[in-house]
């Protein structure tokens, strides 16, 4: 599985259509990451001013319907992720069929991103 963070407005946005954030026409693909603590650590450096509430969608690499590759973070991976850590990269849209499971952002009393709970 691996995991991308989306605010819940713009994963409703467009319901029957393939999810497409602004990162595949600006970067080229879907930015992903490999576990629940380096999603953390994304959430931390680029999320936490993001609309809430903010969700992580768990993917099922083997249902993704566009490629997807392993790079590291350029120029360097976000606060707390060790360096030489490999992200997903998804080269199209996600296919909602692909999503296993959306859980929620947790968020503690400083705005800090905490964990990750069943968006239920």
């Amino acid at each position: 599985m691996i995991y991308h963070v989306v605010p819940l407005a713009e994963w409703n946005a467009l319901p029957d259509r393939p999810y497409q954030p602004d990162s595949l026409t600006e970067d080229g693909f879907v930015h992903c990451s490999p576990d629940e603590e380096t999603t953390l650590a994304v959430v931390n450096a680029f999320y936490r001013t993001a609309p809430r509430p903010l969700l992580a969608l768990l993917l099922d690499e083997g249902r993704l319907t566009a490629e997807l590759k392993w790079e590291e973070a350029v120029p360097a991976p976000p606060p707390g992720v060790a360096e030489g850590t490999a992200f997903p990269h998804v080269f199209g849209p996600l296919n909602r069929d692909a999503v296993e499971r959306v859980l929620q952002v947790r968020w503690d009393e400083e705005g800090r991103a905490t964990g990750l709970a069943d968006a239920g």
